[in-house]
């Protein structure tokens, strides 16, 4: 007959160098740009007048805190318990521009972009990847 030889001290590479994290956090590297951008807005009610319906917030980091729990019947109740919080920091947000919409069969598309009339240097640097090299022509004509 045949004979077989029962290997036990080799496994497979899936199981002896299992791959570390998922593949869609690649590149593992600090970002370009660090603007934020609004993930979801609420549903757009049609009754009100136009106004801002959302607002941006940037997370700074973690700490904890310590707190009474006011639940009556649990046995936390009038104790203290120590939790996780995250900072968030929500600068102050200055209007540059309006971003005009029209409704498509494939969902909005944007019609025009109205900026302000006058705009700081600090909303320009934004627009350069290195300020001090570029010739500083955005919105000038």
């Amino acid at each position: 007959g045949e004979s077989r030889v029962a290997c036990t001290n080799m496994s497979h590479r899936k199981f002896e160098a299992p791959r570390h994290g998922n593949l869609g956090f690649l590149p593992r590297k600090r970002t370009r740009h660090h603007s934020g951008r609004v993930r979801s807005f609420p549903k757009d009610d049609a009754t009100k007048a136009c106004h801002l319906t959302a607002f941006m917030g940037y997370k700074a980091g973690m700490t904890h805190i310590v707190r009474d729990v006011e639940k009556p019947g649990s046995k936390l109740h009038k104790k203290e318990v120590v939790e996780a919080v995250t900072i968030l920091e929500t600068p102050p947000m200055i209007v540059v521009g309006v971003v005009g919409y029209v409704e498509t069969p494939r969902g909005l598309r944007t019609l025009t972009t109205v900026w302000a009339e006058h705009l700081s240097e600090e909303i320009k640097r934004r627009f350069f990847k290195n300020w001090f090299k570029s010739k500083k022509k955005a919105f000038t004509k």
